[in-house]
């Protein structure tokens, strides 16, 4: 669930990063927070940016990152190719790394200490801009299981509201008025933010799952997301929910 004080505390941080430098400095505080390895927000594309990846922030090792960079792995790194082109995370250990070279790769990273496990989440914004928003970890295997299961929804939100502060920071995307939500909009807002699916919301609320949908995506517009995700996100930064 969303109700922990740290997923807000996380999130009040990073809304209130007035710079990128800021921002990097507040994810490497969330990453201590949350007490794993490293996170890293890849922006891959931008509605305005002619250059492939224009934004990279990440606590990685400066040492492994000058690697990365130099030998281009951004061609090569199986999770960036796979995350790229789809909507579900990649889960690390479970991926299928296709080829010697990748599996190089990995060999590699493990070597700066980027983690033994990890998780990437694409992220969709609502002007065609795309994100990876990875998490990694060097706990045993059992720890790592158990905060996944504990904490994905909190990433979740975290990716989509991180991905949303580096676009407006970096210039890439304009700061938007403050949406003015229904009341419906903020109740159906709130109860996902909560866990809650559209049947459990519609039989709370009394009204037609179609109803929840259409409010749900009437606040998606009016917050100028792509995902209901990014919606809650977006209206708990906004102190809306």
């Amino acid at each position: 669930m969303l109700s922990s004080s740290r997923f807000f505390y996380c999130l009040d941080r990073i809304s209130a990063s007035p710079t990128l430098q800021d921002l990097e400095t507040a994810l490497d505080e969330v990453r201590h927070i949350y007490a794993i390895s490293h996170m890293v927000l890849h922006v891959t594309r931008s509605s305005g940016a002619t250059v492939s990846n224009p934004l990279l922030m990440l606590t990685y090792p400066p040492e492994w990152v000058k690697q990365y960079r130099d030998r281009d792995y951004f061609s090569i790194d199986p999770v960036v190719r796979l995350g790229r082109r789809g909507f579900l995370p990649v889960e690390w250990s479970a991926s299928k790394w296709d080829s010697g070279r990748a599996y190089g790769f990995f060999k590699e990273a493990m070597a700066f200490g980027v983690g033994r496990q990890g998780v990437t989440l694409p992220v969709r914004g609502p002007q065609g801009e795309r994100s990876l928003f990875t998490v990694t970890s060097n706990h045993p295997d059992a720890y790592w299981r158990q905060f996944r299961m504990d904490c994905m929804r909190d990433l979740q939100f975290l990716a989509h509201h991180l991905h949303d502060r580096a676009m407006v920071l970096a210039g890439m995307r304009e700061i938007a008025d403050v949406a003015h939500l229904s009341r419906r909009e903020l109740q159906c807002l709130e109860m996902t933010a909560s866990g809650f699916l559209a049947k459990q919301i519609s039989a709370r609320l009394c009204i037609s799952i179609s109803a929840v949908q259409l409010y749900l995506a009437s606040a998606r517009r009016k917050l100028t997301v792509a995902t209901t995700s990014e919606a809650v996100a977006k209206a708990t930064a906004l102190e809306l929910i």
